[in-house]
């Protein structure tokens, strides 16, 4: 108790002002960080149609943080001092704004190199560029990557590490890096190739080896898959791009194909009369590419006669062709009804000897 009265009777009203000044220098800067960050940006981007724009940009957050810290730091000198603050707390202070000025300016311009940002859209319509929107996304990717890497090393050099050093410091720790990151620099080659060979973008429908679903997005890594059960597979970009890509989403149209037995007593007229009438019915329906239309009497076993049918469909959405099908599978029972034929069943004639 002695101690604390001893240290209140030290501390002078001056001491307690200056206190009170540092902490309304930083609450000052950290309520009006918000409207510093919207008049500096408002003085940039003149265009700007609305505040929510403003808000919404890239350098807005990374704003807000800056005059928040730097609120801080300012209260922090002055109160150097009043506090008798040596110099090297004063140093490693700066050090930490420092950093975190580089990694919110880092932070910002990285975020301004996104597909949805007003600088890519508008740096696009000038170019007037031919990439589509997975290529580009891919090349702001590896932009945003040096973006970080370069800030990584501008904090490295505030940190006065000498990065000579550090790389020959590395040794075999550096060789063991290296050869782990063989398998990195396979996949990143790999997603060079897939967006230079092209062989399907985002949201299509593909099928990988065993895995099939919707490109979700192709990252520096992996290519992510959503698959028809909602589970989602990342496929490393070195497999794919060695791999078979089917690609169903770049389907001009689907084929619809069927072996129809019948049995083998029914009359030829009513074969050739079923024939003509599948024809009609194909033809009828808008769907169905009319010069695709092949109706044949493909074959006689010993116990039917098979009609072969294949036709194509314009309808290429997968779901879209499944109710196509369904509906020519009705169509063609009712045909066989109508013409009194029936499909053969696979029997077997057994002979006894007595």
């Amino acid at each position: 108790m002695d101690q604390i009265i001893e240290f209140i009777e030290k501390v002078s009203m001056i001491d307690i002002i200056d206190v009170l000044i540092a902490l309304a220098i930083m609450i000052f800067f950290r309520v009006f960080s918000s409207a510093f960050s919207y008049v500096i940006i408002r003085i940039f981007k003149f265009k700007a149609k609305s505040s929510r724009e403003i808000k919404e940009g890239a350098f807005y957050k990374p704003l807000k943080v800056f005059f928040t810290i730097l609120g801080f730091y300012l209260g922090i000198l002055f109160l150097k001092k009043p506090l008798n603050i040596n110099d090297e707390v004063m140093q490693v202070v700066t050090k930490i704004f420092e950093i975190i000025v580089t990694l919110a300016f880092a932070k910002g311009l990285a975020a301004s190199f996104r597909l949805d940002s007003t600088f890519v859209k508008r740096l696009r319509k000038k170019l007037d560029s031919k990439l589509d929107d997975t290529m580009f996304e891919f090349v702001l990717k590896i932009i945003r990557c040096l973006i970080y890497i370069i800030a990584v090393f501008i904090i490295i050099a505030l940190l006065g590490i000498n990065l000579s050093a550090l790389v020959a410091g590395l040794g075999i720790g550096g060789v063991i890096v290296t050869l782990a990151a063989q398998d990195t620099a396979k996949n990143l080659f790999g997603g060079m190739v897939i967006f230079i060979d092209k062989p399907f973008n985002v949201g299509d429908w593909v099928q990988i080896e065993k895995f099939e679903g919707a490109v979700e997005d192709i990252t520096f890594r992996s290519t992510r898959i959503r698959t028809s059960d909602n589970s989602v597979v990342n496929i490393p970009n070195s497999i794919v791009s060695e791999a078979s890509v089917i690609n169903w989403s770049k389907l001009e149209k689907r084929r619809y194909t069927t072996n129809l037995c019948i049995e083998l007593e029914t009359p030829l007229e009513k074969v050739e009369k079923f024939k003509i009438e599948l024809e009609k019915m194909f033809k009828s329906r808008e769907n169905i590419i009319d010069d695709s239309i092949v109706v044949k009497f493909n074959a006689i076993n010993q116990n039917e006669i098979v009609i072969y049918v294949s036709v194509y469909t314009s309808i290429v959405d997968y779901a879209q062709y499944l109710d196509e099908k369904e509906t020519i599978n009705y169509e063609i029972m009712k045909i066989l009804r109508q013409q009194g034929i029936r499909l053969a069943n696979e029997t077997r004639n057994i002979h006894i000897v007595s």
